[in-house]
C-alpha cells in the first residue's frame, strides 16, 4: 500500500487522512518516511507485535486512544504538528517518544507502559497531559521542553524518574498525588512558575542540583518513604513542605527565601541543612532527633563546584516559630531566632541551642517611656516579649507582632523564659541562661496577677541588682550605702573624743583593788561643717569598710553611730553578695 503512495521525487509515503481505528496488525509494523496531511487515527486499534514511527510526519493530530501494543512503541525523528493524543493507550514493553515536538496538545492520560518511557528532548508546544499515566520501569524526560504547563497528576512510575535539563514554562508543574517510586531527578531543570507535588509518595531521593526553580515548590502533604537526601535546592520563593511525612532518615539541603514545615511529620531523624530561608516548623511531629543548621557556605554540586544562590541575599537562616511542636527531639544550630515564637511549645526545656543562635535585643540608647527617659538593660530577649512591650509602650525598637500574631502577656511569658533558661543550664552553658532568667523575672515582675506585695519585692530585687545578674547596678548602690554610711558616721556615728578610762580603787593590807571604766561616748557637737573634717573622714571610712569586709569595726561609737553600723552590717554585705553573684553568674562553668 505504501509503496503506491510514496512520492518518487523524495521516496515518502503521502498520506491524507488516515483512519485504522479497531485495526488488528498480526505482527511488528514500521511507519517510515510517511507525511500525513490529514489526521492519523489508530483509535482502539491492536498491534500484536511491535509499532515503529521513523521519520514520519503528522500535520494534524495523531490519535492513539485506547490502542494497545503487546510489544514497543517507537516514534523516533517524528514530528506532530497538532495534538498527540494517546488517551488510555497500552504498551506492554518500552515507550519511546523521542519526537521533535508536539505542535498542540499531548493527552498522556491514563496511558500505561510495561517498560520504560523515553521522551527525552520533546518540545511539547501545548499542554501536556500525562495524569493517570502508569510506568512499571524508568521514565525519561530529561531535555524536554514544555511550553505550556506539565501535569503528573496521580501518575505512577516505578522505576527513577529523569527530568534533568527539562523546561516548565508558562504553567505550573504538576505532580500531585503522583507515586514515584524510586529517585527522581530535576538536575538543571527550569521552573518558570514553580512545581507543586502536592499529596506525591515519593520512594528514594529528590535532586534538584544546578535546577532553577523562578517560583514556589509545593511538596504538601507529600509522603517520602525511602528518601535519603533532597536537595541541593536553590529556590528564590517558597519550599512548602506543609504536612508532609518522612519515614525514612533524610537530609534537607535547601537555600530558599523561605521553608515551610509546618505539622510536618519526621517518623526518623533528619538534618536540614539550610541557606537564607526563613523556617516555620510549627505545630510539627519530631519522633526522633531532628537538627535545623544554618549553613555558612553555598552548596556544591557532585563535580565540586559551587551552586549560584540568584535572588537569595539575606545570608541569615532565621527560624520564624517552634510554636506546638515538641521539641525534646529538636536542635537548632546557628540560626537566627529574633522573630521566633515559642509560645505554647512542648518540652522547651530539652531545646538544645548549638553554635551561635541570635536572639533579639532591647533598644539601643535611652528611649522615653511617657515623659521618663529609659535605658534598656542589654540582654537576649524572645520576640513575644518585643510584640508585648510594643503593644505596651509603642517605644522604638520593640518590634510589634506581625498582622495576625497573637500578643501574649507576662504571665504566658514567663515560663517560657524559665523552660529556655532550663535548657541552657542543662546544656552547661550558665552565663547563656542568666539572660533568659532576667526575662523570667522581667515578665513576673510585669505579671498584674501575681500579688502586689511579690511584684514589689522584684521591683526592689531589679532596681539594686538586677535581679542579681547586673555586678554593676550592685555595686553602685554599695558605693551610694557605703558613702552615705561615712556621711553619717562623720556627722552624728563618730564621739566627739576617744573615751576616758576611769579607775577607783581601794588598798587594803596588801590586796590592791582598781575598778576601770569607760566613759560613755560623747555625741559630737558644733557645726556639721566642722564635723566634716579629713580625720574624722578617714575614721569613719574605715569604720564603715571593717563593718563591710569583716562585720565588726570594734570603734566606740555614739548611740546613733551604733545604729548606722548595724544598718550598714546587714546592708551593705548583701549588696557586696549580690555583686559577687553576679560576675559568679556570667563566669560560672
Amino acid at each position: 500500500m505504501l509503496t503506491r503512495l510514496r512520492d518518487p521525487a523524495t521516496g515518502r509515503a503521502l498520506l491524507g487522512q488516515a483512519e485504522f481505528d479497531e485495526a488488528r496488525f498480526s505482527g511488528d509494523v514500521t511507519f517510515e518516511e510517511i507525511n500525513f496531511s490529514g489526521f492519523c487515527s489508530l483509535g482502539a486499534a491492536v498491534f500484536e507485535g511491535s509499532a515503529y514511527f521513523r521519520d514520519t510526519h503528522f500535520e494534524q493530530d495523531l490519535r492513539f486512544g485506547n490502542t494497545k501494543v503487546t510489544d514497543e512503541l517507537w516514534l523516533e525523528s517524528t514530528v506532530i504538528d497538532a495534538d498527540a493524543w494517546f488517551y488510555g493507550a497500552r504498551t506492554g514493553g518500552v515507550l519511546r517518544f523521542c519526537v521533535d515536538h508536539v505542535g498542540g496538545s499531548a493527552m498522556f492520560k491514563g496511558a500505561t507502559t510495561g517498560e520504560e518511557a523515553h521522551f527525552t528532548g520533546v518540545r511539547f508546544l501545548g499542554v501536556a497531559r500525562f495524569d493517570g499515566f502508569v510506568v512499571q520501569g524508568r521514565a525519561y524526560f530529561d531535555g524536554a521542553y514544555f511550553e505550556d504547563g506539565a501535569d503528573f497528576e496521580n501518575a505512577v512510575i516505578a522505576g527513577p524518574a529523569c527530568f534533568d535539563g527539562a523546561h516548565f514554562h508558562r504553567s505550573r508543574a504538576c505532580f500531585d498525588g503522583a507515586e514515584l517510586g524510586e529517585e527522581v531527578l530535576f538536575s538543571e531543570a527550569h521552573f518558570q512558575t514553580g512545581a507543586t507535588f502536592t499529596g506525591a509518595k515519593i520512594g528514594g531521593d529528590v535532586s534538584f542540583c544546578q535546577a532553577r526553580p523562578e517560583g514556589d515548590l509545593s511538596f504538601r502533604r507529600a509522603v517520602f518513604r525511602g528518601t535519603a537526601v533532597i536537595g541541593p535546592l536553590v529556590c528564590p520563593g517558597l519550599v512548602d513542605l506543609s504536612d508532609a511525612v518522612f519515614e525514612s532518615a533524610v537530609t534537607l539541603e535547601v537555600a530558599a527565601g523561605d521553608l515551610h514545615c509546618r505539622r510536618t511529620r519526621w517518623a526518623s531523624t533528619a538534618a536540614l541543612r539550610l541557606r537564607h530561608a526563613a523556617v516555620d516548623i510549627s505545630d510539627a511531629v519530631l519522633e526522633f532527633p531532628v537538627t535545623v543548621a544554618g549553613r555558612s557556605s553555598p552548596f556544591v554540586s557532585p563535580l565540586d563546584e559551587q551552586i549560584d544562590e540568584p535572588g537569595l541575599t539575606d545570608a541569615r537562616v532565621r527560624v520564624t516559630s517552634v510554636s506546638g511542636v515538641d521539641v525534646a527531639h529538636l536542635v537548632l544550630a546557628d540560626v537566627d531566632l529574633t522573630g521566633c515564637r515559642f509560645v505554647e511549645t512542648v518540652h522547651l526545656d530539652h531545646l538544645r541551642l548549638e553554635g551561635r543562635c541570635v536572639l533579639p535585643l532591647p533598644p539601643e540608647g535611652v528611649s522615653r517611656r511617657g515623659w521618663l527617659p529609659v535605658r534598656w538593660t542589654r540582654r537576649r530577649t524572645l520576640a513575644e516579649e518585643h510584640h508585648w512591650r510594643a503593644s505596651r509602650y509603642g517605644t522604638p525598637g520593640w518590634t510589634p507582632a506581625p498582622e495576625g500574631v497573637e500578643t501574649h502577656e507576662p504571665a504566658v511569658l514567663a515560663p517560657v523564659y524559665r523552660q529556655l533558661r532550663k535548657a541552657l543550664e542543662d546544656g552547661k552553658n550558665e552565663p547563656g541562661a542568666a539572660d533568659f532568667y532576667y526575662g523570667e523575672m522581667e515578665m513576673r515582675r510585669h505579671d498584674l496577677e501575681a500579688p502586689r506585695g511579690e511584684r514589689m519585692i522584684l521591683g526592689l530585687y531589679w532596681a539594686v541588682s538586677g535581679y542579681g545578674l547586673r555586678a554593676a547596678r550592685a555595686l553602685a548602690w554599695l558605693g551610694v550605702a557605703m558613702s552615705a554610711t561615712v556621711l553619717a558616721m562623720m556627722l552624728w556615728g563618730l564621739p566627739q573624743g576617744d573615751p576616758d578610762l576611769m579607775s577607783k580603787g581601794g588598798i587594803d593590807g596588801r590586796s590592791v583593788t582598781l575598778i576601770t571604766k569607760k566613759t560613755d561616748p560623747a555625741n559630737p557637737g558644733g557645726p556639721y561643717r566642722r564635723r566634716l573634717s579629713t580625720a574624722r573622714f578617714e575614721k569613719s571610712l574605715r569604720v564603715v569598710a571593717n563593718s563591710v569586709i569583716f562585720r565588726a569595726s570594734g570603734q566606740d561609737l555614739t548611740t546613733a553611730g551604733t545604729y548606722v553600723e548595724m544598718t550598714s552590717r546587714l546592708v551593705e554585705p548583701a549588696l557586696l553578695g549580690l555583686a559577687v553573684l553576679a560576675v559568679r553568674s556570667r563566669v560560672k562553668r
